[in-house]
């Protein structure tokens, strides 16, 4: 109970200086890791004693679940098919360039890796969190296409990277524990990626088509059409689940089906996420400092440390200037969506996956290295965000009109934006 106390206390004491503290440049990411470094095991002790990994966990789970869902249903799939073509590559081609980066580079520091181990970790550390880094969203000084490419990509890359950390840590687990084959691998990527892809199609594609029906007809009230949204997220988690499907998958395809068919019911899921998942992201990230970063800060060593910068300036940096190769963009911006690639959520969960998965000889050692790579995400990312936003879009707008990075676009939804 201790626990849940901390907590509620630490949630109403930033609630209260919230508005101070979004003009500094401290974020919430920041405030709550480090109340959870400080107050959990490895600090005062007072939380996280009868807590274990596997709660926060659940924890993590469902704050991604619905992450996943919120973020992938406000983009509008004709307009980023459209307009968005720096995401896109940042997509489609950064994030194989970062894995085979973040592996090659893994093969390097650590002696005890393979290479589908190697691939694994990388794969863990793709995923950015814009969150992290708020005023590179935020900040409307900067041009709308910078800030909306950023916001794009974070939106999309967790449930695209999903399928990439689940199919290598099935490989991976299987050639640490010498059993399988081939034929495995196809199956595991059947039944977890295709069916979770299955599941989440037609949970989204239906629950939304039926959501707007009834809303037109007049059938739902406010209350029950924001809960319903939520429900269609858990109710493609659940399905996935029950036939043997990836669960986080079947929420990413539903939410973006669902944004599909139901673009009127957005605000809903809006909505949410501005409330609702800020308090999931907030205790996580708690958790996060308490639980899983505070007791392994002492296995951080030189190399676990080098790792996590090259990861951050190295790895994510040099994927995005491949990825923007060609677009006439200036290096400047190229660096600019580089070093905006926090690490967050979803490297959490993805490395607490990996923890659980059997047959994964260095499983506990991906732990540590994700842990410290979002924890020096958290800080690096939250207090650089703030001037590297300003100066970037002083220096943005003075490129000419006809300048790609000013290119006029449509522009997605962007949670917890301040008010």
């Amino acid at each position: 109970m201790i626990d849940l106390v901390v907590l509620a206390g630490l949630i109403v004491g930033y609630a209260l200086v919230s508005g101070r503290v979004q003009r500094t440049s401290l974020t919430a990411p920041m405030v709550f890791v480090t109340a959870g470094l400080a107050l959990g095991p490895a600090g005062l002790d007072v939380i996280g004693g009868p807590v274990t990994e596997s709660t926060v966990r659940v924890l993590a789970e469902v704050t991604l679940v619905l992450v996943l869902f919120t973020d992938a249903a406000r983009i509008e799939l004709p307009v980023l098919r459209r307009e968005y073509h720096f995401p896109l590559r940042l997509l489609a081609i950064g994030i194989p360039a970062a894995v085979a980066l973040g592996a090659g580079t893994a093969l390097l520091v650590f002696d005890d890796f393979g290479v589908w181990e190697a691939a694994l970790l990388a794969a863990v550390l793709v995923p950015t969190d814009a969150a992290l880094g708020a005023s590179a969203v935020f900040d409307e000084r900067l041009p709308v296409r910078i800030r909306q490419t950023v916001n794009v990509e974070s939106g999309l890359n967790d449930g695209i990277a999903l399928p990439v950390v689940l199919l290598f840590a099935a490989v991976a687990g299987t050639a640490g524990s010498g059993a399988g084959s081939a034929v495995s691998w196809v199956e595991f990527a059947a039944e977890q990626i295709g069916l979770g892809v299955l599941v989440g199609l037609v949970t989204g594609l239906l629950g939304g088509w039926l959501l707007t029906r009834v809303d037109r007809a007049g059938w739902i009230n406010a209350t029950y059409r924001r809960l319903a949204v939520l429900a269609i997220a858990g109710l493609a988690y659940g399905g996935a689940e029950l036939v043997t499907g990836n669960g986080f998958i079947a929420s990413f395809v539903a939410g973006l089906s669902f944004g599909f068919v139901a673009r009127s019911q957005c605000p809903q899921v809006h909505e949410f996420a501005e409330r609702e998942g800020e308090l999931l992201a907030i205790a996580t990230f708690a958790m996060f400092g308490a639980i899983i970063a505070g007791p392994r800060l002492a296995d951080m060593d030189w190399r676990v440390v080098a790792y996590a910068v090259l990861s951050l300036l190295v790895v994510r940096v040099v994927a995005a200037c491949v990825a923007m190769a060609g677009t006439k963009v200036t290096w400047t911006t190229m660096l600019f969506f580089g070093w905006f690639g926090p690490r967050g959520l979803a490297s959490i969960l993805f490395g607490l996956l990996v923890v659980e998965h059997a047959g994964i000889a260095v499983a506990d050692e991906i732990m540590v290295v994700t842990s410290a790579t979002v924890l020096l995400s958290v800080y690096a990312h939250g207090i650089s965000a703030a001037p590297l936003a300003r100066a970037f879009g002083q220096h943005a707008n003075r490129y000419p009109a006809t300048a790609p990075e000013r290119s006029p676009v449509t522009e997605h939804h962007v949670r917890n934006r301040p008010t």
